[in-house]
């Protein structure tokens, strides 16, 4: 969590190096919604707590007030939920002048409990759910991105069509290609370090104008939150130099897509790495066995929650770097679990099923709760894949449309006793809404497709 607390924050505010805190929640999206505060009232009440309407855990990308949804509707007036500021990660944010940040737990208005469908209380409910079990978890998630010439405003204007990348090729790890890039990206690396998220490296990806950037593994919660201040702080720095970021998952057809890979592992309370075993094979522990047994058990009900969108399912493409099998192999790229580290300490899974789309809280969670699943049932792992995974034959597949993982999540006994009823039926008419406003509308490729031969 930030070093930088309230009482630094006070001092900033009375000697006049702060003038404005952000006080955000996290939509079903992942994204920051709230309030822009003056600093002076921010530290004379509003840390203790502040307001927002209930719908912002209820819409959709374009923030429609979407019908069908238990927890609020336009028949129960749309009220309010209390934001209660989590101090813990109050931050300066240097890419933004006078401006620090801090992000709210959502809790009910008249009870004051956390709002159960809020993405950071599903998270901290599986995180409770590790320490009564003596554990935590670390995690890391990689977050890739295309980078454009255009502002978003010009992106916008055009219809997004004739967008012109960062670069003309394939910038994998390339040095000199990132070069040109550094502007954008070395605004982006210092400026998430100055907020307190430690960075590792930023590097070019495997298509023209796609980036990495990559910071240090934490603890879930910690790790969730510094994900959505990466997403929001790499568009803010990108717009305020005339570019624009896209975290689309499969942004065109013929580029590669953006993942977010989730690196996870459990450590005791007193940091020992459970899944390292020296006598076990590759440096697994049995735990490690069982917790990697339950990603696969339950890959197919977790998928909604690494792939939310109609368009996170068209980055599933052989030779892609993307997965298409459910499957875990060692140091293996081409399979959805990917084992790490093996023989040291650190040794982890990697989950590669994740778009860089993903609500990082909502992803987490699943995982752990599918993890936390194969511990408490004891499932045996399989034998880890070897090979070419796209060519795998009779092996566990990746859903291949939001309509087929929305059913699998739907009818998760797993997800349902994890999570809870009312969040499972509350994401499920997510899902509903994504599929229908896609159902109903016509793309361009089925006009050109079909205007003059149809």
């Amino acid at each position: 969590m930030s070093s930088y607390t309230i009482d630094d924050l006070r001092k900033d505010v009375a000697e006049g190096r702060i003038d404005t805190v952000l006080a955000c929640q996290v939509d079903m999206q992942g994204r920051l919604m709230g309030k822009r505060f003056q600093a002076e009232y921010f530290v004379e009440s509003a840390w203790k707590e502040t307001h927002s309407c209930n719908y912002l855990i209820a819409t959709d990308m374009e923030m429609e007030t979407v019908s069908g949804y238990k927890a609020t509707s336009w028949e129960k007036g749309y009220g309010d939920y209390t934001m209660k500021p989590d101090l813990a990660t109050l931050r300066r944010i240097p890419w933004l002048e006078g401006t620090a940040l801090v992000l709210c737990d959502v809790l009910d208005h008249h009870t004051h409990e956390e709002v159960a469908h809020s993405p950071r209380a599903i998270l901290k409910k599986q995180v409770k759910r590790l320490e009564d079990m003596g554990m935590k978890a670390y995690m890391a998630s990689e977050l890739e991105f295309f980078l454009f010439d255009q502002s978003y405003e010009a992106a916008q204007a055009s219809g997004y069509r004739n967008l012109k990348l960062a670069s003309a090729y394939n910038e994998d790890y390339h040095i000199f290609q990132t070069t040109k890039e550094e502007e954008v990206m070395r605004a982006i690396r210092t400026g998430l370090q100055g907020a307190g998220i430690p960075v590792e490296n930023s590097k070019g990806e495997a298509s023209a104008g796609q980036e990495e950037i990559n910071v240090r593994y934490a603890d879930a919660l910690a790790m969730a939150d510094r994900h959505a201040i990466i997403k929001n702080g790499c568009k803010e720095i990108a717009w305020s130099k005339g570019k624009a970021i896209t975290f689309l998952a499969k942004w065109n057809y013929n580029a590669a897509g953006s993942s977010s890979h989730i690196h996870q592992s459990l450590w005791s309370l007193e940091e020992k790495p459970l899944f390292f075993d020296h006598t076990g094979k590759y440096g697994m522990s049995p735990l490690m066995h069982n917790y990697v047994a339950g990603l696969l058990a339950h890959a197919s009900e977790i998928t909604y929650f690494l792939a939310p969108y109609i368009n996170s399912y068209k980055r599933f493409m052989a030779g892609t770097f993307a997965p298409t099998k459910a499957i875990w192999s060692k140091d293996n790229r081409t399979a959805g679990y990917r084992l790490c580290g093996e023989e040291t300490k650190g040794i982890r899974i990697e989950c590669r099923v994740g778009g860089s789309d993903l609500n990082p809280y909502l992803a987490f969670a699943a995982l752990l709760a599918a993890g936390i699943d194969g511990i408490e049932n004891k499932l045996e792992l399989e034998a880890p894949f070897v090979g070419d995974a796209y060519g795998g034959k009779g092996v566990r597949e990746i859903p291949r449309t939001l309509r087929a993982a929305t059913t699998e999540m739907t009818e998760s006994a797993m997800l349902r006793k994890a999570f809870g009823d009312e969040v499972i039926d509350h994401y499920t008419r997510a899902a509903e809404w994504e599929q229908e406003e896609y159902d109903r509308r016509i793309t361009d490729w089925e006009v050109a497709r079909g205007f003059e031969r149809a």
